[in-house]
């Protein structure tokens, strides 16, 4: 292997890392070309099988009409027999390379199919292990410097002057518009169902976050590009495979953030001060891998 150059070795193994990225890709273009391969294959023996049929009828025709001394039954029957496994034989050769391919084909299909599973439970493994750190990050954040702290670490902020109707000039703290988040959105005027009327974006934003959660016990679960959808506001990549689910590990309730009585943007907006706030969800994480654990809970009469 040392007289062997690197780069050499290095280009090769490059490639072989490319062409296994590429694979699912790769196994499922083959496969589709293969099935449509397996089907022309087919439709051409069949153009065949009608010749063939015919020869094995002439020659079980012959055999019954054999009539000589030393032909007995039994060695009518034994010819009939022969024909028959001829045929079948030739019929099988003739359709052989069209389900081997389409055989191969499937094996093709279902394999990128695995590669892809794989991958996925393997990415939803190594997400949800960082999402948990993650919150336990921020528990320890919230239990040393407080709810208000956190926020300010999580979200970036500016400072704003206001002037109050008293001509009172006050400093504070807003979320930065510009900056980006996990899973907060911005609810304003670029948001499909935003009003000019702050009453009527409250309003509207409580009743979404009751019909969610109507969504969320009726169906056990609810991804957060479907939240994004009721509110108007533009999907996300992480919004298709984080959400909530009923379980006995989740909050199992769905909260836009807009019951923070803490926040000065919040405080403004049901106040009636600001036209836009900044919804922080709730989301359990990852829930694909907790839909197959899901379990609703039984009701139970409280008397």
């Amino acid at each position: 292997m040392r007289f062997v150059p690197y780069a050499l070795t290095r280009t090769v193994a490059r490639q072989m890392l490319l062409s296994e990225k590429h694979s699912p890709v790769l196994l499922l273009g083959a496969g589709v070309v293969g099935m449509v391969g397996s089907t022309v294959l087919a439709c051409r023996s069949t153009l065949k099988v009608e010749a063939l049929l015919e020869a094995a009828q002439n020659d079980m025709a012959v055999a019954k009409t054999m009539d000589h001394a030393s032909y007995s039954e039994k060695d009518r029957d034994k010819d009939l027999w022969v024909i028959k496994v001829r045929t079948a034989g030739r019929l099988v050769k003739l359709y052989a390379p069209s389900l081997i391919l389409g055989a191969a084909s499937v094996a093709m299909l279902v394999k990128s199919h695995d590669i892809l599973m794989k991958r996925q439970a393997a990415l939803t493994a190594a997400y949800v292990a960082v999402d948990e750190a993650f919150k336990r990050y921020r528990s320890r954040v919230v239990e040393k410097y407080g709810e208000t702290e956190d926020r300010d670490f999580l979200y970036s902020n500016e400072e704003v002057q206001i002037l109050d109707e008293k001509g009172k000039l006050t400093i504070t703290k807003r979320a930065d518009p510009d900056a980006p988040s996990m899973y907060a959105r911005f609810f304003d005027q670029y948001a499909t169902a935003w009003s000019r009327d702050p009453e009527i974006n409250l309003a509207f934003l409580r009743s979404q976050q009751q019909w969610v959660n109507n969504l969320l016990q009726a169906r056990g679960h609810v991804f957060l590009n479907e939240v994004y959808d009721e509110l108007g506001l533009e999907r996300s990549t992480a919004g298709q495979a984080v959400g909530w689910v009923i379980s006995d590990q989740g909050d199992n309730f769905i909260d836009f953030g807009i019951s923070d009585n803490n926040s000065d943007g919040v405080r403004d907006f049901v106040n009636g001060r600001e036209g836009s706030i900044l919804l922080d969800f709730n989301v359990d994480g990852v829930i694909y891998d907790k839909i197959d654990q899901h379990q609703r809970r039984p009701w139970k009469w409280q008397s």
